[in-house]
């Protein structure tokens, strides 16, 4: 089984769809996935969330593969705003400062880090749960069923899941299947626009499935084109760069 997870393009956040780079990534990205077809493995599925933005970038993959994506709610951008300590404010539960986060140890393990004051603030686990279920359901239905932290290969294949998302909702995908604390990946991993992260199972003893990621937040069909990738994903590189998200 391989699993790739693909960001939307460059975003038009206002009308929920793409800017003019967004659609020319979409149009890199569909190219690239194009060549799927040809491979010598088996059937490709696809899946995407429902918002503007995801299903306008999966749009042009699947018109040239000649396939129809399933569309699940909870695919959408992770829904789980937390009252920021330091403002009183609610934010997205992946944007915290460096000095803020690192300093709470719960937030770096897997089974622990949504107990914290601050995640508590908000519905994290229970969108988590959602989450995490729903991705259990896609490879349950493929069939690789979650059975503590590996999965039983019930029907092991060849297949290839594609599903078109946002990063919220990839990492907190990625840290249930690695076992891993979503907050590491929110925090110190980068998926910029139209980027793919791909994952194969690896069957080592018959029956027993675990998944190992390839590669993460890829956007070499962008390089390939000279595209410059967009700066969405990213903060400031140097603090006095104010040019920069800070």
């Amino acid at each position: 089984m391989r699993l790739m997870i693909i960001r939307h393009g460059d975003p038009d956040y206002e009308h929920d769809s793409l800017t003019p780079k967004g659609w020319r990534e979409a149009r890199l990205l569909s190219e690239r996935l194009e060549k799927l077809k040809a491979e010598k493995r088996g059937e490709i599925h696809c899946y995407m969330s429902p918002l503007g933005r995801a299903q306008d970038t999966a749009s042009l993959t699947l018109e040239k593969l000649g396939k129809e994506a399933v569309v699940y709610p909870w695919l959408r951008e992770f829904d789980a705003p937390v009252i920021d300590p330091e403002t009183g404010e609610r934010r997205l539960c992946w944007d915290f400062l460096p000095a803020s986060w690192m300093s709470e140890e719960m937030n770096f393990d897997r089974l622990r880090w949504s107990t914290t004051a601050v995640m508590e603030s908000g519905n994290v686990q229970s969108e988590a749960d959602r989450v995490w279920n729903g991705i259990d359901g896609i490879l349950a239905a493929h069939g690789y069923v979650r059975s503590g932290n590996l999965y039983r290969a019930e029907h092991a294949s060849e297949d290839t899941i594609l599903i078109f998302c946002h990063f919220g909702v990839e990492c907190v995908m990625l840290a249930h299947i690695l076992n891993i604390s979503p907050m590491i990946l929110w925090h110190n991993f980068c998926a910029a626009p139209s980027s793919v992260t791909t994952l194969y199972s690896e069957e080592r003893i018959r029956g027993t499935a675990s998944f190992r990621m390839s590669a993460f937040g890829d956007i070499s069909h962008l390089y390939a084109a000279g595209e410059t990738p967009s700066f969405a994903a990213r903060f400031c590189e140097t603090y006095d760069n104010f040019l920069e998200r800070h």
